[in-house]
Parts: C-alpha cells; structure tokens; sequence
C-alpha cells in the first residue's frame, strides 16, 4: 500500500503512483466501498480507508441504497447513487472540472461501463496469483471490435495492460 512501510518501487510502484493523476472524479461499485450488503444497518462506515481515503476528489459509490454524502477534509467526498453507467458519468462530469473520470471496480461495475462503452482506456493489471472463483471481467461483452491492446508491461508480480477505445 502506498505510503505504507514494506512497499516496493518499480514498474507497479510507478503505476500506483499515478493512479489519480488528471482524475476529477471517480466511480466504483458499492462492494470496493463497504463489506456490508443490503440497507445501511447505520452510517458509521466510512469506507476500507477510514478518515483519510486516498481520492482526495469525488467518488460515486453506485448502490440501490443510497445515503447522505460523506465528505473527509482531504477533499474526498463520497456521493452515494444509484442510477445507469450514463447517467453516474453525466454526474461525475459535473464535478471533475475538465478532468478525467476513472472507474475504479469492482468487477461488475467495470464491465457495465465497459458495456456501455464508456471507457476510453483500461489498464489491467493481471497477476500470477489464483484467488478461487469470481467474477468474470473479459468475456461476453462484446467489445473486442471496438478496443484493442495499446500496450503492456510486465514487472517480476504483474503484466500492466493498456486497452484503448479504437477510434
């Protein structure tokens, strides 16, 4: 984790570095927020980062059970909504100033956008690791006419991927 003592440099240290470079806002799915399922039981969770989130930008949480802003005094500020890929994005746009807006995950959500086509880049990162089961995030989307492998990266724990909308 970034910040924390332990970590390494390098290629994966580089790209956790510029993780919110040019971003204005990001979008991630109610599991990458909370462990909690269902309404809010209460309000106390503030999410896996506690008092200081590394956003530091707005955050859409995409959930069917939406709750009061939450906002830290870095600037992080999580809006919790419920709504389709279009129109979560035409909100996040009208926070970023011009700037970009990144789908964090999980899963389910990347493939929503993905679906909806509105993502112009991806940057997968694949692992050499077996977690069990779980979601699948490539197949049946139908979008391999419309994006193509811009590049890769591969460090000594990772291969970095660059998927790009083709023009």
């Amino acid at each position: 984790m970034r910040g924390v003592e332990g970590g390494t440099t390098g290629l994966d240290d580089s790209y956790a570095a510029k993780a919110f470079d040019g971003v204005g806002a990001s979008i991630m799915g109610r599991n990458m927020f909370s462990p909690l399922r269902g309404p809010w039981a209460n309000e106390d969770w503030k999410g896996w980062w506690g008092d200081k989130p590394p956003f530091k930008h707005p955050v859409f949480v995409l959930t069917h059970h939406p709750r009061p802003t939450l906002e830290f005094e870095n600037g992080t500020c999580f809006h919790f909504v419920d709504g389709s890929p279009e129109e979560v994005v035409k909100q996040a746009k009208a926070l970023t100033g011009g700037r970009d807006i990144r789908i964090n995950g999980g899963v389910s959500t990347v493939r929503a956008f993905w679906k909806a086509r509105l993502i112009d880049e991806l940057h997968l990162v694949m692992s050499p690791v077996f977690v069990g089961e779980g979601e699948r995030l490539l197949g049946g989307l139908g979008v391999e006419n419309d994006y193509e492998v811009a590049g890769f990266e591969a460090s000594d724990a990772a291969v970095h991927y660059r998927i790009v909308k083709k023009d």
